[in-house]
């Protein structure tokens, strides 16, 4: 998998939401129950059933997006012993979840730091370019409707899971697919792991194509990965829905700066 580290492709206005969207996501993932411990490096039960009961409540989950299914036992963040040792106490919810609203929350929810950093990441090298072209407020809606079309889309393939989806991944593989729709030749720095981190600079229709064609690998179990944790599927439906809004912006799009220097070891004088 290969590591962007920066793109050469300038924008003309600074990138508001993104930067907003990044610091909201760092925002609610310190503020998360139960993830303290972990940013801080120690873990527990206690730690545990915290996570389990926020999770519950602002994640989305496919059976509960498509069948309207609630479990009528979830954790309430205390814990307790019963039969089989210490465990999370559970007790019917005392609040009512909405399965459309959870999609908007479990956006800003993150399991890990990796998982955080990750996402941040490409949004932060990716997203500004999208901004730009789309204008502030399309932006906005053109992301959240991404991870809407993402979540739905994951859930629809796996309707009976109770498993918790959460994380932005979904709203930025759409911001990716945008990209590639509108920035197919701009050129991307990235970090290839070849026994040291090899930098290279690519096009980014290689780079996000390469993205692309993991994710959809793994959401039909052609690779060996923790394919059971994360929800390339997701990931496949969130690309497809960018690229195929950002598509009729192709022909007004200014192309980005021609490479300049050396690529690959050749002089770059031609765009590819």
């Amino acid at each position: 998998m290969v590591i962007p580290v920066h793109d050469e492709n300038p924008v003309r206005r600074t990138p508001y939401v993104t930067y907003a969207l990044i610091a909201a996501n760092f925002l609610v993932f310190l503020s998360t129950p139960g993830l303290t411990g972990s940013v801080a490096g120690w873990s527990g039960l206690s730690q545990l059933c915290h996570l389990q009961a926020f999770l519950e409540h602002y994640a989305a989950v496919p059976r509960e997006l498509i069948h309207d299914r609630f479990p009528r036992l979830v954790p309430t963040g205390a814990t307790g012993i019963g039969p089989n040792g210490p465990g999370c106490v559970v007790a019917p919810p005392t609040y009512h979840k909405s399965p459309p609203l959870s999609v908007l929350t479990a956006m800003f929810l993150h399991g890990s730091w990796l998982h955080l950093l990750g996402n941040m990441l490409f949004l932060l090298i990716f997203g500004n370019n999208i901004e730009d072209r789309l204008g502030h407020i399309r932006y906005a809606l053109f992301y959240v409707v991404c991870g809407y079309a993402a979540a739905y889309g994951f859930a629809y393939l796996n309707d009976f899971s109770g498993a918790p989806l959460i994380g932005a991944s979904g709203a930025i593989a759409g911001v990716l697919g945008a990209y590639l729709a509108l920035y197919p030749r701009a050129r991307v720095w990235v970090l290839v792991p070849f026994l040291i981190f090899l930098p290279l600079r690519l096009p980014a229709w290689i780079v996000l194509g390469f993205w692309f064609a993991l994710q959809a690998l793994y959401s039909y179990g052609g690779a060996v990965s923790s394919a059971g944790t994360v929800a390339y599927a997701a990931h496949v439906v969130g690309f497809i829905v960018g690229m195929i809004l950002a598509w009729p912006l192709r022909p007004g799009t200014p192309p980005p700066p021609e490479p300049r220097g050396l690529l690959w070891g050749r002089q770059a004088r031609h765009g590819w």
